[in-house]
């Protein structure tokens, strides 16, 4: 399969995963009904779309293929979480909570299905 193709069934799974995620964070656990589902969805969207392509085509030129993983899950996770704070309007640490918990759960079942 194309390195292409794996990238975009990642990038499909991601978005299952997280955008739900992200959801039922903000819904059930934060008791957030003030930001729309519409805004959600569309958030959720950006930070996978504009976070998984940096994770698996800018950086692996750059960083050892040892601490791959580690930094670049780090790389995602930060700037995830700048754009749950910016763009939800979360507070700093409720963005770093949620942030970990998608990007955690997005990790382990992408694990599990690859």
């Amino acid at each position: 399969m194309l390195y292409q193709t794996k990238f975009l069934i990642s990038l499909f799974a991601t978005l299952i995963i997280e955008i739900p995620a992200l959801f039922l964070l903000l819904r059930f656990l934060y008791k957030n009904k003030k930001i729309s589902l519409r805004k959600i969805i569309f958030v959720g969207f950006v930070a996978s779309a504009l976070t998984l392509p940096y994770l698996w085509f800018v950086l692996p030129p750059y960083i050892l293929s040892n601490y791959y993983v580690y930094f670049g899950e780090i790389f995602v996770f930060l700037i995830e979480v700048l754009i749950y704070n910016q763009l939800l309007e979360l507070k700093f640490k409720d963005a770093i909570f949620i942030s970990f918990i998608c990007n955690l759960l997005s990790f382990v079942i992408g694990l599990i299905i690859f």
